[in-house]
């Protein structure tokens, strides 16, 4: 009897995952699949945070799974071996998975794409992580744009909300040989600095849901305001979530304009317009990413090519990423991010000018710091 596999990446739930859907609807079993490749992300391999994240993540995923009659199947790379190995082992016909739109991980799907339709395998790849896929926003020339405003006008006007897909009732499964725990992956650090993070945060797509909920009850009104105080709890904090699949933006969007439905009111509709509108700011960042490529290490404009940096400081930078500055908002933030592994984005801005602008560092040594401590480490933010 023939399967399919979902290849899970960063799309770790079961409610509205169109890749798990796709294989469901084939009627076939279905093989759950996570291949531990984070070579193959080169030059930008998860950092330690992010891994502390996957690692329960990955533990709430299979947990689910489990619940529905099925479990995770744990692998490490090289991705297209792996596969090729999990089809002849399966007997199955085809592999579903998300995409991702990381430079490396493009040429890498791609890549295996090709080679599975080369073995006579179906390959399919689905849009389960952005409200609108990079290169489905045009200027009026056909160019990518470079300016968030006209951006959003335009992609706004296109978003149409929908129900999020329902998760499967029961996933039936074959018995995989040889998988690995996921302890095994060694994603958790040696020396325990990560202690704090699990009084903050509930990886795993429950976690999600719950942070949501808990947002539009609690924050949502008065979003437009909170948001810019630090102090405030005014965010919604699914950035992680979002991040790892665990939730998807048009769940977020149908989730908050079912309340306008509800209940709408002027004061209600500019809140949920707001956040819908930070959710844009993503979608941006990863139009940026996908059409210039190089912004992950290089200036997106050219004319700072010539920028005075100052040489690099060592001592500089320690002080600045241990939070030791004197100056008790940049240290504040540095120590929230050392404690937690997430940052309020308005001191994120803070951070990111007073090491740019006041001690002139070069800004790719605040994005590594910010790539190896924050759980929502993002290449497009």
């Amino acid at each position: 009897m023939t399967c399919t596999i979902v290849w899970f990446r960063r799309d770790l739930r079961l409610v509205d995952n169109p890749a798990l859907d796709a294989a469901v609807r084939s009627g076939q079993r279905i093989v759950p699949v996570y291949i531990h490749a984070p070579e193959e992300e080169a030059p930008w391999p998860p950092g330690a945070a992010s891994n502390w994240w996957l690692h329960h993540s990955l533990i709430a995923l299979d947990a689910d799974l489990r619940k529905h009659g099925s479990a995770l199947h744990v692998a490490r790379g090289p991705t297209l071996a792996t596969l090729r190995q999990l089809v002849s082992a399966t007997n199955a016909d085809s592999v579903h998975w998300n995409r991702l739109y990381e430079p490396a991980l493009i040429a890498r799907d791609k890549e295996i794409k090709a080679a599975l339709r080369g073995d006579g395998t179906n390959a399919e790849s689905h849009n389960a992580n952005l409200l609108f896929e990079p290169w489905t926003i045009a200027t009026n020339q056909d160019s990518p744009y470079r300016v968030f405003t006209p951006f959003w006008r335009k992609a706004r006007a296109q978003l149409e909300p929908r129900p999020p897909i329902d998760a499967p009732k029961k996933i039936a499964s074959p018995d995989i040989p040889g998988g690995l725990s996921i302890d095994n992956l060694g994603l958790l650090p040696t020396i325990r600095w990560d202690r704090q993070f699990g009084d903050h945060w509930q990886p795993g797509e429950a976690g999600a849901q719950r942070a949501l909920d808990e947002f539009c009850v609690d924050a949502l009104a008065d979003y437009p305001h909170e948001r810019d105080i630090p102090s405030s709890p005014g965010t919604s904090r699914l950035s992680p979530h979002l991040h790892f699949g665990e939730i998807g933006p048009m769940q977020i969007v149908w989730a908050i304009q079912d309340r306008l439905r509800h209940g709408k009111s002027p004061k209600a509709e500019k809140a949920a317009e707001s956040y819908i509108r930070e959710l844009g700011w993503r979608e941006f960042s990863h139009h940026l990413l996908f059409h210039f490529p190089h912004m992950s290490d290089r200036n997106l404009d050219d004319r700072f090519k010539g920028f005075s940096w100052a040489a690099q400081d060592d001592d500089v930078l320690r002080r600045w990423q241990r939070g030791d500055t004197g100056i008790p908002i940049i240290d504040a933030g540095m120590r929230e991010l050392w404690a937690t592994g997430w940052m309020h984005n308005r001191v994120r801005m803070l951070v990111a000018s007073f090491l740019t602008k006041n001690l002139r560092q070069h800004w790719l040594h605040g994005a590594r710091w910010f790539w190896d401590t924050l759980v929502d480490a993002d290449l497009a933010n």
